[in-house]
């Protein structure tokens, strides 16, 4: 690590998952502190995700070129939010940027969207970067020796998800699909999609799994994300049943085992999809993303969350 650089959360570290993959994991995995992870064989490297500002990209890049690696020529996107995707810029034009072709038109049409969100947070020099190569269900790549799987899983935590699957090591790159200690999120994407994807993800049969946030686990972390969508499903229905909006059900909600998950206040906005298609509409159809935030807010005891980068 650059011991120049500060950072205002833990600094994050590398996990060895095998001689040629690496998980990039950044403490405390809150909002805009995600993963990501390079494969690379000390001559070719594949980069999966970025970061959500400059320096902290720049430090991604540092501690991949420290460990032997070449700068990646390769960048999979896992979705096109700007934590996972803010950081392209760095990699480029040396790196081809993949993802699925709805990750590209979502970054296009985001642009600056955490600027919007966050307008206090020292994001750097941020160059919006889409995917200049894209893909519509499944695409495989070489890269340092190793075959990478790139997998769509249809609407999920969002409508271009990318699973980045490395069979040959049996390591899973799962995006937000999966957040490890952390709730997860899903308005802009599906409650009933994301129950799928994880029936995908267990089909994989990968013994490690890299989450988009949180600490390295393993399958097991499936069933854990499961019981949580269930958990909104079955809310939700109750409270729409009784006529109560997102807010108000998500301020009536006993959270059990899931109180001490990371970020509580995402339930209202995953309460918001489930209505949303309880109401028939399409998986992935947008929502309002400031009603979205403006009832995050308000769960959170009126105060604004934070973004950790």
């Amino acid at each position: 690590m650059n011991p120049g650089v500060e950072l205002t959360a833990t600094a994050p570290y590398t996990v060895r998952l095998t001689p040629a993959v690496h998980a990039y994991v950044q403490p405390d995995g809150g909002w805009c502190l995600n993963n990501a992870g390079f494969v690379s064989d000390g001559e070719s490297t594949l980069l999966v995700d970025t970061a959500a500002t400059e320096r902290r990209a720049r430090l991604l890049r540092e501690t991949l070129l420290a460990t032997g690696a070449p700068p990646p020529r390769t960048l999979v996107n896992t979705h096109h939010h700007g934590d996972h995707t803010y950081g392209n810029g760095v990699f480029t034009p040396g790196a081809t940027v993949v993802g699925h072709e709805c990750c590209r038109t979502e970054v296009v049409a985001a642009g600056h969207q955490l600027h919007l969100i966050w307008p206090r947070t020292e994001f750097g020099a941020i160059t919006i970067t889409p995917p200049d190569t894209t893909f519509s269900e499944r695409l495989t790549l070489r890269a340092a020796g190793t075959e990478v799987r790139l997998i769509h899983p249809g609407a999920a935590h969002t409508v271009g998800d990318t699973i980045v699957h490395l069979p040959e090591h049996g390591v899973v790159f799962t995006g937000d699909l999966v957040f490890q200690g952390g709730t997860p999120f899903i308005p802009t994407g599906s409650l009933s999609g994301s129950l799928r994807a994880l029936g995908l993800l267990r089909s994989l049969g990968a013994e490690t799994v890299v989450p988009g946030h949180g600490p390295v686990t393993d399958p097991s972390a499936y069933d854990a994300t499961e019981r949580y969508l269930l958990y909104v499903a079955e809310l939700a229905e109750a409270a729409r049943g009784k006529g109560l909006t997102p807010l108000e059900a998500a301020r009536g909600a006993d959270l059990g085992e899931f109180a001490a998950l990371r970020e509580s206040e995402r339930l209202v906005a995953n309460l918001h999809r489930a209505y949303a298609e309880l109401d028939g509409l399409p998986e992935g159809s947008p929502l309002d993303i400031a009603a979205v935030f403006t009832d995050m807010t308000a769960l959170n005891g009126g105060v604004p969350v934070a973004c950790h980068a």
